[in-house]
């Protein structure tokens, strides 16, 4: 009867192993979907005049302030509304900064509100401090969604109600034909009530939408 060397045992545990993980990762392991893999931090972008634009994370679902401080606040000093900069924002928000000239100042500065927007999406306006008779600028805050490659990028589904033919085509599984076909479905009904609907679209079939109902939801 033949006998293993020690190295030839140890050689043989390893390749035993390797094709336990390669059976594993073929039969029984699927890569997360956005709605499965819960998430663990909140993904906001804020871009524009501010000192550290970029994506932050958050353990909580932050406050506009809050983003604008870990950015590392404005580039100019303004005043703030307590109230609406107070307002909490959802993971995928878009924080886009932009400064606008408003002439000559008649009167002392002083914030204006920030409305709310439709699905959490507006502007606000705050005024640059300042004394009475200086030309002010205006900080406007607009608040939308990142971008989809992003989005998919940090696991949040896309809303089936705003994304474009190219968004669709970024979810794995999806084609252009397909993301078309969504798209047009959209139009003709007005727009999706719910994920469930997907399975109506022309060329969708259950092995399909099962694949890829997880990266969408609607708003």
């Amino acid at each position: 009867m033949r006998y293993f060397s020690f190295s030839q045992q140890r050689i043989l545990l390893i390749l035993a192993l390797l094709l336990l993980g390669i059976f594993y990762l073929k039969f029984y392991y699927s890569p997360p979907t956005p709605s499965e893999e819960i998430a663990k931090e909140i993904a906001v972008e804020i871009s524009g005049e501010v000192r550290n634009p970029g994506i932050y994370l958050f353990r909580n679902p932050p406050i506009l302030k809050e983003v604008i401080g870990r950015a590392g606040g404005l580039k100019e000093t303004v005043i703030f509304d307590a109230i609406q900069s107070s307002e909490v924002l959802e993971t995928g928000t878009l924080l886009t900064v932009v400064k606008e000239s408003s002439g000559i100042s008649e009167s002392p500065p002083h914030p204006l509100p920030l409305p709310h927007g439709e699905r959490g999406q507006g502007e606000g306006l705050f005024l640059k401090g300042g004394d009475e008779g200086i030309k002010q600028d205006i900080i406007k805050i607009k608040i939308g969604r990142m971008e989809a490659n992003k989005l998919l990028l940090f696991s949040i589904p896309l809303d089936l109600n705003r994304s474009s033919v190219e968004d669709f085509c970024l979810v794995p599984g999806i084609g252009e034909s397909l993301a078309h076909e969504i798209v047009a479905y959209r139009e003709r009904r007005k727009g999706f009530r719910s994920v469930e609907e997907l399975k109506d679209v022309k060329g969708m079939g259950n092995k399909k939408y099962q694949s890829i109902k997880n990266f969408f939801i609607v708003k």
